[in-house]
């Protein structure tokens, strides 16, 4: 048997090309029950825009056990937690964490996108973006848009 390949003109080589970014409110299907305060389509763009600019200078912190030792250990920054992420129990307490320790948090829709904009290939759930000088101003502007958001149910 020989394998058949796939013809690169076909139409589902099309399909996949025009579908490969899937866009905001195709994300949000995906969406968990537990992913308030989401944020919008512009701030989440923000969002992945400080995310870079951190990562240039290390001042992020990546995945739920990492974030979750620094919360302990009283570390400030944005939580921005990815809404698509199953099962819930995976991250469902960090939310509580935060708002114990008064941190502002938010969901973006894709877990994807939120290691792309991490410079990982691969998924983050969540993602703690640390102040710095070089990026004060984004940052800023991104707390302030998150804090502004209403508080969960």
């Amino acid at each position: 048997m020989t394998k058949i390949k796939a013809d690169p003109d076909g139409p589902e080589a099309q399909a996949d090309a025009c579908c490969g970014e899937r866009t905001y409110h195709e994300l949000l299907v995906n969406l968990n029950p537990i992913a308030q305060p989401l944020a919008s389509r512009r701030l989440t763009r923000k969002l992945y825009k400080c995310i870079k600019k951190a990562v240039k200078q290390k001042q992020i912190r990546r995945g739920v056990k990492e974030v979750q030792k620094f919360i302990n250990k009283g570390e400030k920054g944005i939580m921005v937690l990815a809404g698509d992420t199953l099962p819930v129990e995976v991250y469902c307490h960090l939310p509580v964490m935060c708002e114990d320790r008064n941190l502002p948090y938010v969901y973006i829709p894709s877990k994807t996108d939120l290691g792309a904009a991490a410079g990982s290939k691969r998924p983050t759930c969540v993602i703690m973006v640390k102040p710095h000088e070089e990026y004060q101003e984004a940052y800023d502007e991104c707390l302030e848009e998150v804090q502004a958001l209403p508080p969960p149910m």
